[in-house]
């Protein structure tokens, strides 16, 4: 699906669910070829820092992106929030049902803690999510909230083992919502993309074991995640 979150959810049922919040997110740091670009210079002035220390964001790098490999699913962090946000307020969350890993489009994983609140600002969002791609871990209080980790999405899979790895994209199988979260196995990983526009790599979608479709537009994935979310809920709660 274009514009969804590389958003892992794990399920567990008691069950619980991996979002991977994205696979593939649009979420990096300028790359080096892009640091002495005039737009990038010029946003990295207005926030007091390096170009080298800035998201991407193609809001304001634009013209620096151009070209690019891998253009269209990059530079756009405020979905991989969007995506985020939906998965970390709301009850399967906060009762421990639901782990989430956000996977980068340059082969980085987020780890998150248990019962971590991102920031709702999208700014304050951008200034921790810097900050971790800095340090790699957010720490508060001796507990860790926020953990980075070079880790191709293979990887991730291989750790964290799932029953089964689900997928949403326009080229699945059409199904519902609904009917799609009844059937979801315990222990399972739901795949949502993090980038606006495209599919999954081959890389990804050669681990995806169910691989599905919830109409023929293609819908952000923070709709995604909320509705199948929504859904998976009922079946534990309601």
């Amino acid at each position: 699906y274009g514009d969804h979150r590389d958003l892992h959810l794990s399920i567990r049922r008691q069950r619980q669910m991996c979002i991977r919040d994205r696979s593939e997110s649009a979420l990096e740091l300028v790359p080096y070829e892009l640091e002495e670009h005039p737009s990038v210079v010029s946003h990295a002035k207005k926030l007091g820092k390096y170009p080298s220390d800035i998201l991407l964001d193609n809001s304001w790098h634009f013209a620096a992106m151009k070209g690019i490999k891998n253009e269209i699913k990059r530079g756009r962090p405020d979905l991989v929030h969007f995506s985020i946000l939906e998965a970390t307020t709301i009850p399967l969350y906060y009762q421990n049902k639901l782990n989430l890993f956000v996977h980068t489009i340059d082969n980085k994983v987020i780890h998150f803690g248990k019962n971590v609140h991102i920031p709702k600002s999208y700014h304050r969002f951008q200034g921790v999510i810097e900050k971790l791609f800095q340090e790699k871990k957010i720490i508060s209080k001796n507990e860790l909230l926020l953990d980075m980790k070079e880790q191709t999405f293979s990887e991730l899979i291989k750790e964290i083992n799932p029953s089964s790895v689900i997928g949403f994209s326009t080229e699945g199988e059409l199904s519902s919502y609904q009917k799609i979260a009844s059937e979801i196995p315990d222990n399972s990983c739901i795949v949502l993309g993090g980038f606006q526009k495209g599919h999954f790599s081959d890389s990804v979608q050669n681990e995806i074991t169910n691989l599905y479709s919830v109409g023929n537009e293609s819908f952000e994935g923070h709709v995604v995640a909320s509705r199948i979310l929504y859904e998976y809920e009922k079946t534990i709660f309601m």
